[in-house]
Parts: C-alpha cells; structure tokens; sequence
C-alpha cells in the first residue's frame, strides 16, 4: 500500500476513535436499546415535548453509530480490495479502492468535525435574522440575497425553514427577515455566520454601472428547548399589534394580527407576523426567551460572546465575510482566511467549509486575531 493511503487509512481510524469517544462507544449499544424500549411505552406521548425530545436523541445516537459502522465497514472494505488487486497486479482495482479510500478520509474528517458540535445549544433548531444595514437599495437586495443562500443551504442539509417575519425594501429585496431552522445541530453549525457580511459588486440599481459596497447583519441563536426554563416578567414586556405589509395578494393580512413584543429591561425587540395573533404572541414569546437565553450562553461561553461582539453595526470595518462579484470573483472568510472564486457556488449555498473552519478555529482555541495573524 503506497505511503499516501497508508496516511489516509490512519487519519480515517484517527476520525473513527474521536467519534467513538464523542458518542461513549461503550455505552452506546446499551443507551440505545433504552431509547427502544421508552419509545415502546404507551404512555409516551402524554408529554410531547418530552417524547419529541427523546426521539430527537435517540436518532441522534442511532444516526451516530451508524455513522462510525459505515466507515469502519467502508475502510475495512477497500483495505481488502487493494490487498487482493495488489495480489493480482490489477491496476484498476487498486486505484478504485485508493479513490474510494481519499473520499472516505474527506468524509470521516467531517463527521469527526460534526461530531465536535457538542456546545450546550449546538443541537438545538436556531433563529436567524438577517438586516440591511449601509447601502439603502443595495443593502437591502443584499440582505434578499444573503436570506436565499441561508434557505439554500438548509434545505440542502435536508432543514425544515419557516420563514417568522419579513420587512421588504422600498424598492427591491428586504430590510429585515427572520427564519426559524429546524434540524439536527442546526444551531451549531449557523452560530458562525453571526456577524456583518460585505457584498462588492456591479450595481444592478445603478445607470452608470458603478461598483458598490453592501453591508448586512446575520444574528444567529438557539431555540430554547421547552425543558429549559426560561422566566419573562410580564411587567418587563410590551407587546404591540400592526398590521403586516406585504406584496399584496391572498397573503395580505386584513387585520392587525402581527406582533412586536419588546423586552424593556434588555431593549430587545422581536416580531412575528402570521395570520393569527394568538400564533403570533406564541411565536414572538418564544423568539424572546431564546435571545435571552442566548445573552446567558453568552455571559458563559466566551468564543460565542467575542463572535458577538465582533459583530458590530453593519457597516466597514465589522465584516466577518467579504464577497466580492467585481472586479474578481472571490469570497474570503476574513475570520479563518478560507477563500473560493466559487461565488455562484456559495450564493447557492455552499458554505459548508467556511462553517466548518471556523468551528474547527473555535475547538482549536484560536482567536480571531491569532487566526488572522497567520495570513
């Protein structure tokens, strides 16, 4: 076996023992056939939230020890495959299974990534804002653009996306919108996109063809799981009603049904704009106890608080991200440096390995600075 498979086939059995570990191998079996025999229990549902709850991690354990069993069978397979074509002096079947074993190692090193989601939130369904912020038309273009790319990549990954709330332009694209992401560590792998995105591009608005510089916010938090409890003070909330705008049509509402629900003490500010109030009320409370759940995650995680904090007003120097149409085509993560001239790739949703870098910065203990002063 050539030196290169022979270190493909280590880091493979390196990713195999981190997801092991992460998943507390010795136990799995036997956590497993517990999670069998509640899901048989009749009574079960009685709780819904608690049975949901439960069936969400028991797909999580099944989905991780299948996981590991496919990579373990899938390795020890090709493994066989180019010992046998080595025996036979076939060519072809050696370099099929050497193929097969370099798209093994890329996948086992996601997994072993994915499996390093293990924050106190990170598994949980997640909120998603998106605001304009400098540059009026453009940045509100930008934002509908930016809000396609996030609704792209979830449904790629399989996410269910309910859009909570929308603000659109007074020309083109949208002011604000807010997205509930539903899926296995949703929140975990959007937390890295908190943070202000830079759009540089040939203006499609403007008559003289100028190239012009955009700005959006992206917030991302978790959604509370209702066995965490979370107290709001009524007296700390003031809940207004308006009547929702929108392009017209059958999805106009006729009353004011939207609500926009301000926690005084915190200033923080939520909306929801269903078709009924009574929805709505439900949907901004729970929008409202995850951001403040999300304050108290920040005040004890410190890599989420300086995401935060580098987050800044939407406008230079703040940027996580640059894209940039003209004069070159490029986007460059200005947290971790990962760069693609895949830009049409990106705006469709490939961000997966800008996710990925910077929770592998994250786990390695880097800070943003010390990640930058590696350029």
């Amino acid at each position: 076996m050539r030196a290169e498979i022979e270190t493909a086939v280590e880091e493979i059995e390196n990713s195999l023992e981190l997801l092991r570990q992460r998943m507390g191998w010795e136990t799995a079996k036997h956590r497993l056939e517990e999670f069998n025999a509640r899901v048989e229990d009749p009574t079960l549902w009685d709780d819904p939230a608690k049975a949901q709850k439960l069936m969400r991690d028991r797909q999580a354990l099944v989905d991780a020890i299948e996981t590991h069993d496919t990579i373990k069978q899938d390795l020890s397979d090709n493994i066989e495959l180019i010992e046998l074509g080595e025996m036979e002096d076939d060519a072809e079947v050696v370099g099929e299974a050497e193929s097969a074993i370099k798209a093994l190692q890329q996948k086992a090193a996601a997994k072993e990534l994915e499996a390093l989601l293990d924050g106190e939130a990170d598994g949980n369904d997640t909120f998603l804002e998106i605001n304009a912020g400098a540059g009026g038309t453009e940045s509100c273009d930008w934002a509908n653009m930016l809000a396609r790319m996030y609704v792209r990549w979830a449904e790629k990954r399989g996410y269910t996306v309910e859009l909570q709330s929308e603000s659109p332009g007074e020309e083109a694209g949208i002011k604000s919108a807010a997205y509930k992401i539903s899926g296995h560590n949703a929140y975990g792998w959007l937390k890295s996109e908190s943070g202000v995105h830079r759009l540089v591009r040939i203006s499609p608005f403007d008559s003289a063809a100028k190239r012009h510089t955009s700005f959006c916010s992206v917030w991302v938090y978790p959604v509370v799981d209702d066995n965490i409890e979370i107290e709001v003070n009524p007296s700390d909330v003031r809940v207004d009603t308006f009547r929702s705008s929108g392009a017209g049509g059958q999805h106009v509402n006729k009353t004011d049904s939207a609500v926009r629900m301000t926690h005084i003490p915190t200033g923080i500010v939520v909306t929801s704009s269903e078709k009924s109030q009574h929805q709505n009320r439900e949907i901004a409370m729970k929008a409202l106890k995850s951001r403040l759940y999300q304050m108290e995650l920040d005040k004890r995680n410190e890599a989420i608080a300086e995401a935060h904090e580098a987050k800044g007003d939407a406008g230079w120097g703040n940027q996580i991200r640059s894209y940039v149409l003209q004069p070159y085509q490029m986007v460059k993560d200005l947290r971790t440096s990962v760069e693609t001239s895949d830009t049409k790739g990106v705006l469709d949703g490939d961000l997966d390995q800008f996710m990925a870098a910077t929770l592998a910065m994250n786990v390695s203990g880097k800070s943003r600075a010390e990640a930058q002063g590696e350029d």
